[in-house]
């Protein structure tokens, strides 16, 4: 599900909420190049309608009845691993955000975002990139990786496989910067970086960025402060 060059970013809306699903549906319907394609009421929904609709990018609310949004995220990641969910949260330190990171999530936007970060978090999203602000999604993945007591087994086991480079640079996709941002902190081409990062996603075995940062937190390559 990834948008096609020249065409709209089509967009679900998921949250049981009917004004918020209207809210969202009006202020991205008015930015240039992003329609809205459906909506639904619940995680249930969601997943026919994404099965059904094949949006671009699916903005998810987390606290909804039949089938909330961590479960409904899960379901959709595992039929097309190239699914975009976009999480909304009232609260930026939110455990079920950081579970939603975890089941397959791109990033998350809080509920009080302007139209212009929305439409900018969709954009963001459906150009394959994950949205890590550092600001609060460092936050986020910082507190909630405390509440494990010692790195799993399996990404200790990982890491292993990983270059020096490899592992410097997952480092900095933890700390929330760009391909481009961590190009010019390493003094290499951007490609190089790009390259880099397929690598690490292929042995660790995750899918995006926002993944590999959770992996990172976890594994303590970066420490929780």
């Amino acid at each position: 599900m990834t948008a096609a060059a020249g065409k709209p970013i089509r967009v679900l809306i998921v949250d049981d909420q009917m004004m918020v699903r209207e809210g969202f549906s009006v202020l991205l319907n008015a930015m240039p190049g992003i329609e809205v394609v459906g909506e639904a009421v619940n995680g249930r929904e969601a997943v026919a309608q994404v099965a059904a609709l094949r949006p671009d990018v699916v903005l998810m609310d987390i606290r909804m009845p039949e089938l909330n949004g961590i479960e409904a995220t899960r379901e959709i990641v595992a039929a097309d691993a190239d699914a975009k969910v976009l999480v909304l949260t009232t609260f930026d330190l939110d455990e079920y955000v950081y579970q939603a990171l975890r089941a397959g999530a791109s990033g998350f936007l809080l509920k009080d975002a302007s139209a212009r970060q929305l439409a900018d978090g969709v954009r963001v999203v459906a150009s394959g990139e994950a949205l890590l602000a550092p600001t609060v999604t460092r936050r986020l993945i910082t507190e909630f990786s405390k509440l494990a007591a010692a790195p799993r087994p399996p990404a200790l086991a990982q890491i292993g496989d990983l270059t020096e480079r490899e592992t410097e640079v997952l480092v900095l996709i933890a700390q929330g910067l760009s391909n481009a941002e961590i190009a010019s902190h390493l003094v290499v081409a951007e490609s190089t970086i790009k390259t880099h990062v397929s690598r690490i996603l292929v042995k660790l075995g995750l899918r995006d960025r926002t993944q590999a940062a959770v992996f990172a937190y976890e594994a303590r390559l970066v420490t929780p402060s």
